[in-house]
């Protein structure tokens, strides 16, 4: 009995002391392990109007499409939002024109009260904040005032200042928007619990916006540098009470190498070593970031989604990608720090898998006159042309949707020229803007001017000259009309002549088709086995290098004028705002200018396709506008001992594949296989 007794108490001690330990465990681990919160950043980027999944550029039957559009990426942001108990979603700008629906409100104006359909679209999704991109300002303060108001989120910007003439009473040296704000977030903690996380936000826009919108932005407002902004606000922000900083640049990765330039229109790099910022979510250069494109970048991390450390994405354009960061954050000291932090960019398609988002319906409802009402204004006929426009051979050879352009911008500014400028020629720069984007998405293969011969509509028009900018004319000296071109050059890599080895023609990587300058009114040609005189930004890179040669003006009379007598000689070059301010190329920047007009480029080209095309009684045109390019630029021929093996990716249809048949000025021949992005890949014979 006393045993049994004994054994039952040492059993019931025991238990007891298993007890009490196994308590002070679980109080012990509940004290050491901190709390968690696993926080998601979504954003939109450089949606450029773009809400439906439709090319309104094609014909109705051929225009639905799966690559872009809000309509998509909003699925996409419910399913992301749906897989974690805390998300935000914010847009980085770049917003309200792009489009043909863009172009389609601006037409028709708005007024105080009035919503844009970008923000009807998105005032269904739960933005927490929108930041101003650069193309916000091209039709106006008034106009970008009225959009906004439409907006059931906040916006912010911290580098753009008011000058005069501002709203809501702002002064000289205010901030014209909001900097920045502080969101107070309920979340869920890794307990179960509710926790605040204090999210701040600040927002940039390039401080080009200056030269770019100069017509809408000059003695308005003035712009600051954005890293030095940031430095100034990120401080304060956590003075605030902020737990997490989110910047949301409108604004390239741009320089690793040079972090110090001032007024950089592509700052991420640098903006990511300012101390306090956790994540950024930027834009601008329509890339993706975490990508391959970016492996190669210093203090990069593709497989984190990092620059320096700090969590980064960048989601590519017209709604293509979605950006999402996850940052794991840990209540440390009662204070929340980031310990840990993955991007990614997820697409709407992909070449391999196809759609990988459905249409969104609340989005299809909201938008849904406006998109009616898009499709009927670009649908307003203008002339006839006498040959197809395809950009397809235009990074390879005179092109005539380039060529269209350039002959529109020649006589809209020739008529206007004032008398003290009228017997200067006048020469034309214009770029395509279409042709492959920057070769870094699959929805990029079918990025191409497609316009046929026939009747031709406003849409036609907008397809030509994609954006709305006005014409501006300069004068500059024949030695100025060179290193623009030579800047200009900079599209091609450098082709050895003695290699058999593939060599791909067309830099993708630093220089963009929109600054692929076309002179019209000289003849030249470019020998691409030379160094380029110039990097992508026209900043020097080799002071010797010459690329194009045989530059050549020919007057009305027959005149040649070549070398030294060519480089003194003045001439008007018609362009647009965006170049003529930009102070980039040769002979461009505010002492250049002669002459700005009121008209955007596409309504020069209207009424110049208007002007060409002849109506009759019978409703049918007596004449109509010829494109055939003039050939006055080509290649080289590159002089060599070996077979050279030279390549440039363009559009794999059966539309493209006839036109280059029909129209090729060298010897291509299409490879069996596109390349990874679905771009065909063709060899060019450049030496014969």
């Amino acid at each position: 009995m006393h045993n049994n007794m004994t054994n039952k108490t040492a059993i019931a001690v025991a238990i007891a002391m298993s007890l009490g330990l196994s308590a002070c465990d679980s109080d012990d681990d509940k004290q050491t392990d901190p709390v968690q919160v696993e926080l998601r950043l979504l954003e939109t980027s450089d949606l450029h109007a773009n809400i439906m999944d439709y090319d309104y550029y094609k014909p109705d039957e051929t225009a639905a499409t799966e690559k872009i559009g809000l309509v998509r990426t909003a699925s996409l942001i419910e399913a992301a939002g749906a897989e974690v108990s805390n998300f935000v979603l914010v847009d980085n700008g770049d917003l309200i024109q792009g489009s043909p629906m863009g172009d389609y409100m601006a037409d028709k104006g708005l007024v105080m009260g009035d919503v844009h359909p970008v923000y009807k679209a998105m005032n269904t999704l739960g933005y927490s904040v929108g930041n101003i991109g650069n193309h916000e300002f091209n039709y106006g303060l008034d106009y970008l005032e009225n959009a906004l108001a439409g907006a059931n989120f906040p916006y912010i910007n911290a580098n753009v200042l008011c000058q005069a003439d501002c709203w809501d009473g702002k002064t000289a040296g205010e901030n014209l928007f909001t900097p920045y704000i502080i969101e107070e977030k309920t979340v869920i903690d890794s307990n179960g619990d509710q926790q605040v996380v204090k999210i701040g936000y600040i927002g940039f826009v390039p401080p080009q916006i200056l030269l770019w919108d100069k017509q809408n932005l000059t003695d308005r407002v003035i712009v600051a540098d954005i890293v030095k902004t940031a430095e100034k606000f990120v401080p304060m922000m956590k003075a605030e009470g902020a737990d997490v900083i989110v910047a949301i640049p409108h604004s390239g990765v741009g320089s690793h190498t040079a972090p110090a330039d001032a007024m950089a229109e592509n700052a991420t790099h640098t903006l990511s070593t300012v101390e306090g910022i956790d994540a950024i979510m930027f834009g601008h250069s329509h890339s993706v970031f975490p990508s391959a494109l970016f492996a190669d970048v210093s203090n990069a991390d593709i497989e984190k989604g990092t620059l320096n450390g700090v969590a980064a994405v960048m989601p590519g354009r017209w709604g293509d990608n979605l950006g999402l960061i996850d940052l794991t954050l840990e209540m440390q000291d009662d204070k929340w720090v980031v310990i840990d932090r993955q991007a990614e960019a997820r697409p709407i398609y992909t070449k391999a898998d196809g759609s990988l988002a459905e249409r969104h319906q609340g989005v299809v409802d909201a938008v849904a006159m406006e998109h009616e009402a898009t499709k009927e204004f670009v649908n307003q006929p203008i002339g006839v042309a006498s040959a197809d426009m395809y950009s397809f051979l235009t990074l390879v050879q005179d092109d005539p949707s380039v060529q269209i352009v350039s002959d529109a911008q020649i006589e809209y500014v020739s008529a206007k020229l004032p008398p003290e400028l009228a017997d200067l020629p006048v020469l034309s720069a214009s770029a395509p803007f279409k042709a492959g984007g920057r070769h870094s998405t699959a929805d990029d293969a079918s990025s191409y001017v497609q316009v046929p011969q026939g009747p031709l509509t406003f849409k036609n028009a907008a397809d030509l000259y994609l954006y709305p900018n006005t014409v501006v004319a300069l004068k500059v000296t024949g030695a100025e009309v060179a290193d623009w071109l030579e800047c200009s050059a900079n599209m091609f890599n450098q082709i050895d002549p003695s290699s058999t080895e593939p060599q791909y023609l067309v830099n993708w990587d630093t220089h963009r088709t929109y600054n692929f300058d076309v002179i019209d009114g000289v003849t030249y040609k470019v020998d691409v086995t030379q160094p380029n005189k110039f990097d992508g930004d026209c900043a020097v890179a080799n002071a010797d290098a010459q690329r194009i040669v045989d530059l050549t003006f020919t007057d009305g009379e027959g005149n040649m004028f070549t070398g030294a007598e060519l480089a003194s000689k003045e001439f008007i070059i018609a362009s647009n705002n965006y170049r003529a301010f930009g102070g980039k190329f040769a002979g461009t920047g505010s002492d250049y200018v002669v002459l700005e007009l009121p008209d955007t480029n596409r309504e020069a080209l209207a009424q110049y396709i208007t002007s060409e095309s002849e109506p009759n009684d019978a409703g049918g045109y007596d004449s109509a506008v010829n494109p055939e390019a003039d050939a006055n630029w080509d290649f080289k021929t590159i002089d060599t001992t070996v077979a050279l093996d030279v390549r440039f990716e363009t559009a794999n249809t059966d539309v493209a594949d006839t036109f280059i048949t029909d129209n090729m000025k060298r010897t291509l021949t299409k490879l069996p296989e596109p390349d990874a992005l679905g771009f065909a890949v063709y060899q060019i014979d450049l030496a014969n």
